[in-house]
């Protein structure tokens, strides 16, 4: 079975685009009912349970007041990019939408339809480049603003996000080393088990290149600009970080395109770790599309539906993840987090780029096919990482607790506090008893 062509793949195309864009717009309004109920939980109370049936209409209500708000435009503001500002923050979270393959390929009477809306050669370039143009929206929000404010919290958040952007992309490069593409329908391929097949690993990836897979998750946290990296959204400190001047519809399309990003960066997770919509103990979903076009496999409509639904649940595991995370820990300081990123996360992931290079080339020489083999190997090397990382040379501020020298040296500081406490409280009780006794002076009433 060949793809669909002409007139079909057109109507197709845009079938896809409209159906995962409209679905995008309306996980984004679920995402923000998600986050409120698992913070709830986390705090131990009810969150939104009025509007709706367990108040699933709440979203629905927040855009209403949204679209009912009364709209403000500042009086030193820059009126063009101060309305564009936000659409530059919302498009590339949902363009990048267009790369990623939700379910095996489904099967018509015309050929078979990846879903995908584009299959682009460059996938993974792709993503990159697109990703990092969200930076313009936050600093045309901030300088077309006119607050200093604004200005202070867009320069904040295009630093951090410019500086974890280079770790994100170079995390990524172990993954294209093992699969040999940047396509993303190839880092699924990668993944699948076919027995006899010495092309495709047979694993997700989450163990081979563990790592990796952290690495990814803690800059897509600085790069989306979630705690304990929302440094540009620190009312604290900033107001209101770069949309303090917003208001009404402009305000909510910012978190929209917080929140899409989210759901994009959990997508992208769930495709490079967790082996995409691939459902795992399971060869029936192997199904593949060959260089010379045509499908191998044995493609179903329900098939397409159950890994549309194995994506899904990925997904939604690891974007609670995410939320979790953010309910959990707390904020960097802003010289905490770049020294993270420029003087940590840049030259770890060099050398980590390096050791599976290494490995994969040394691999590649012995003989050694993709299998259990190859990735028990990649596992063990990640595991000996992670160990020389977060025990060997995280010298008590990573895995033990960032605060665990400062605390001890705080019950040192304690403790010698009160030994001196108690050397003046003896010093003074040995210098009463040396006074003779039934002495006192006498009060001017009478008194002793």
């Amino acid at each position: 079975m060949r793809e669909i062509g002409g007139g079909a793949f057109v109507l197709a195309t845009a079938l896809k685009a409209i159906v995962f864009f409209t679905l995008l717009i309306v996980c984004v309004a679920l995402a923000t009912y998600m986050e409120r109920r698992l913070a709830a939980f986390v705090q131990d109370r009810s969150g939104p349970n009025r509007v709706g049936p367990i108040g699933l209409l709440q979203p629905v209500a927040d855009g209403l007041k949204n679209l009912l708000k009364e709209e403000t435009w500042p009086a030193a503001a820059n009126h063009a990019f101060f309305l564009l500002a936000p659409a530059l923050a919302l498009i590339p979270a949902t363009v990048l939408f267009a790369v990623i393959p939700f379910a095996s390929p489904l099967p018509t009477r015309w050929g078979f339809v990846p879903m995908i809306v584009a299959d682009v050669p460059i996938g993974v370039l792709y993503i990159l480049a697109i990703s990092s143009l969200g930076v313009y929206g936050l600093v045309m929000a901030g300088w077309s603003s006119g607050s200093k404010y604004s200005f202070l919290g867009g320069l904040r958040g295009s630093a951090q996000m410019i500086s974890y952007e280079v770790g994100l992309s170079l995390s990524l490069v172990p993954i294209i080393l093992l699969a040999g593409d940047v396509r993303v329908p190839a880092m699924v391929t990668l993944q699948q088990h076919y027995p006899g097949d010495s092309t495709t690993l047979g694993t997700w990836l989450l163990l081979p290149l563990l790592l990796g897979a952290f690495l990814v998750v803690v800059t897509s946290l600085a790069e989306t600009n979630r705690l304990p990296f929302d440094l540009p959204e620190a009312e604290a400190e900033l107001v209101g970080g770069y949309h303090t001047e917003y208001s009404s519809m402009k305000f909510a399309v910012f978190f929209m395109g917080e929140y899409a990003h989210l759901l994009t960066t959990a997508a992208l997770v769930t495709v490079f770790f967790l082996g995409g919509w691939d459902i795992p103990f399971w060869q029936g979903d192997n199904i593949r599309v060959l260089s010379d076009g045509t499908l191998a496999g044995d493609p179903r409509w329900w098939k397409t539906l159950l890994t549309l639904v194995a994506f899904s649940v990925k997904a939604s595991l690891v974007l609670g993840l995410f939320m979790w995370i953010r309910w959990t820990l707390p904020r960097f300081r802003y010289d905490q987090l770049m020294d993270l990123g420029w003087k940590f996360i840049l030259e770890f992931v060099t050398i980590y780029i390096l050791v599976i290079a290494l490995a994969v080339y040394t691999l590649d020489r012995s003989g050694v096919e993709y299998g259990w083999t190859y990735a028990g190997v990649l596992t063990g090397i990640n595991v000996v990482l992670a160990g020389l990382l977060f025990i060997g040379f995280d010298r008590g501020r990573l895995l033990r607790g960032a605060g665990q020298r400062a605390e001890r040296e705080a019950r040192r500081a304690h403790a010698e506090a009160r030994r001196r406490a108690r050397e003046a409280a003896l010093a003074v009780v040995s210098g009463e008893g040396a006074a003779p006794k039934g002495t006192g002076e006498v009060a001017p009433d009478g008194g002793r």
